[in-house]
């Protein structure tokens, strides 16, 4: 039976293990400039100390997640923060950029065993029906995080220098690590505990590793060039061995529960082209709104703050509204909001600020929205003991995804001029594709079997 208490202490966990890599990410963004400087790093270099990271969490997330299932989320977790805090130390101390990217590389394999292990947390410790306010308190946070994340990072560089982005981690991670022990959770049942499946996890982390490099790569090399169609084959080839190897497996890296539930699938399928959507649209709004309109990137970021601001305070509102109207109707509504706010930002140099604070708002508002019915009908529609590996594939989702916008917004031929933002409408009609999996979604919200151990939900 779970507490009160420690419901509210892997929350506090969960959101906090969420919190300091969505920083992370976003910190280091200002950090890069100043890192590149000072290391004498090419500015190719300079790319992989995000790429490497990304590289490694994508590919590890699911196969993290079943390590959670078969070994325990807390063990999973805390492991996660130590590995974490100890590649960010040795980041800060790294005397060249080859070790940065390598450290980056090793900080993204520990950041991919917290990551699943945060939403197992919430699964294993609140009933599948009350999951939507925790789901919500999460997203919010993360939402935070991604806007404080830049004006902490230009702080820290430009009072400590880069070094000190890295080093932040390191006391915010091991607090977190000692929460972590201090939480109870029910063992996850034997259901999920088969052996690892070592040469499906091998295809499947090949498979997303070069996915997400070829994607990565598409902005300075192009849809139609030899990498861009190389990398593609390949990562489709090792996705068909990879099926054909599950089928004949005894213990598949997504068990076959997971891969037969549509709710769990359309969500991931949800995530991956709203948040494609969204990021392609940063990605061209960004561009526009200082290379064409030529406002300053304090200006651009003021402008996009609506965003932040409705991403923050939409989450609850869409708890609120998942637990009154069910998965589909909000799935919808969310997915409605992010395609009409994208198409609304092609209005750039058009339309006044007021209507493009409002297309912001509007994007920020579905896409919490977006976020928080597809995380908690994941989540909760997790059969029990696979909590781990649902929560490593919605990570997943989350992290392909953006990489996957960007990489068809650049595709797309960037404006030249004011009034030629329709290059926008390439993303929003990515992000409209999302309406077909959210139709998919239930009209109610069905309550998923519950953990042993954890608290029956009430009546």
């Amino acid at each position: 039976m779970t507490t009160p208490a420690h419901r509210r202490l892997a929350l506090v966990v969960s959101v906090a293990g969420a919190m300091i890599v969505a920083l992370d990410g976003t910190v280091l963004t200002v950090a890069q400039p100043s890192l590149g400087r000072d290391l004498g790093a090419s500015t190719a270099q300079v790319q992989w100390t995000s790429t490497a990271y990304l590289l490694a969490v994508a590919a590890l997330l699911v196969v993290a997640g079943r390590l959670g299932d078969r070994y325990g989320h807390r063990r999973m977790l805390f492991t996660g923060l130590l590995g974490f805090a100890g590649a960010s130390a040795g980041i800060a101390l790294a005397p060249g950029v080859g070790w940065v990217i390598a450290l980056r590389a090793v900080q993204g394999v520990f950041g991919a065993l917290l990551q699943p292990a945060t939403l197992a947390l919430l699964r294993l410790t609140h009933p599948a029906d009350r999951l939507g306010t925790p789901v919500a308190i999460r997203t919010s946070a993360i939402g935070v995080a991604a806007g404080a994340g830049p004006v902490l990072g230009g702080v820290l560089v430009a009072h400590l220098g880069w070094r000190a982005v890295f080093m932040v981690n390191v006391p915010a991670a091991l607090v977190i690590a000692a929460l972590a022990l201090a939480v109870r959770v029910p063992a996850p049942p034997r259901t999920g505990a088969g052996r690892l499946d070592l040469s499906g996890a091998a295809l499947l982390a090949g498979a997303l590793a070069v996915l997400v490099h070829t994607l990565a790569g598409v902005p300075a090399n192009g849809w139609s060039s030899a990498p861009t169609l190389l990398g593609l084959a390949a990562a489709a080839g090792a996705a068909a061995a990879l099926i054909v190897h599950e089928r004949r497996t005894a213990d598949p890296i997504v068990p076959s529960a997971v891969a037969r539930s549509v709710p769990v699938v359309a969500s991931m399928a949800l995530l991956l082209v709203t948040s494609g959507g969204m990021s392609g649209a940063l990605f061209t709004a960004t561009f526009l709104l200082q290379d064409v309109l030529g406002l300053d990137p304090l200006a651009a970021g003021l402008r996009v703050l609506p965003l932040t601001v409705l991403m923050v305070l939409g989450a609850p509102v869409a708890g609120a509204a998942l637990r009154r109207h069910g998965p589909r109707r909000t799935a919808l509504t969310g997915t409605l909001l992010v395609a009409l706010g994208i198409a609304g930002l092609s209005r750039l140099g058009q339309g006044s600020w007021a209507e493009l604070g409002a297309a912001f708002a509007a994007l920020g508002a579905g896409f919490a929205t977006v976020m928080v019915t597809a995380t908690g009908t994941i989540v909760g529609d997790a059969p029990p003991g696979y909590a781990g590996v649902i929560g490593g594939l919605k990570q997943t989702a989350v992290n392909v995804g953006p990489t996957l916008g960007v990489a068809v917004a650049a595709g797309t031929a960037l404006p030249t001029g004011p009034g030629t933002g329709a290059g926008l409408l390439v993303p929003a009609c990515l992000a409209a594709t999302g309406l077909l999996p959210a139709a998919l979604l239930p009209r109610v919200r069905t309550a998923a079997p519950v953990e042993s151990g954890t608290a029956a939900p009430a009546a």
